[in-house]
């Protein structure tokens, strides 16, 4: 049996929550594919500059001046679940 799974209407109904034209972002590295979370809004600040397994997107930190809210899409970690 699959754990943790989360169907499209899940998704769909989660994301109705936020504002249409809200950036989605997700969490990622390695290859492979892993099972979402619940999508969560939360404020990030943009950093093009970072290598690619950095991520073009940080999580806002105190220094930051610009930030932009996204819509951030989690996916589950199974060698440290939430």
């Amino acid at each position: 049996m699959i754990k943790n799974k989360r169907t499209v209407l899940e998704l769909i109904n989660n994301l109705k929550s936020f504002p249409e034209d809200m950036l989605v972002l997700t969490d990622g590295y390695e290859d492979g594919y892993e099972h979402i979370l619940a999508p969560e809004m939360m404020e990030v600040s943009h950093k093009p500059e970072n290598p690619y397994y950095s991520g073009e997107f940080q999580m806002k930190e105190n220094d930051d001046i610009q930030t932009i809210k996204a819509v951030v899409i989690f996916r589950n970690r199974r060698d440290n679940p939430l």
